[in-house]
């Protein structure tokens, strides 16, 4: 992953490394949803829980249909900008 943005490709990746998000299923488009790139609730858990171990960012819903991927990605970016410390 890059040092200062977290970009869709780096989810597709981490994705791939946690839940095993097949390369084929991997997108380009912000606008998609977890279903749509054949992801169920628990693997969004999962994904939940590992962005917010690496990069403090936390998810507004647990619901992955109130999520695209873009938001998830401008969510790890907004917690990567944060200063170190603010939670």
């Amino acid at each position: 992953m890059s040092d200062t943005t977290f970009t869709l490709a780096d989810l597709m990746a981490l994705l791939s490394e946690k839940t095993g998000l097949p390369q084929s299923a991997h997108t380009t488009d912000p606008d998609a949803h977890f279903a749509d790139i054949g992801l169920d609730s628990l693997a969004f858990l999962s994904m939940q829980t590992e962005l917010q171990e690496r990069f403090g960012a936390e998810m507004s819903s647990e619901n992955p249909d109130d999520h695209t991927l873009g938001d998830i990605v401008a969510t790890v970016n907004a917690a990567l900008s944060r200063p170190a410390g603010m939670a």
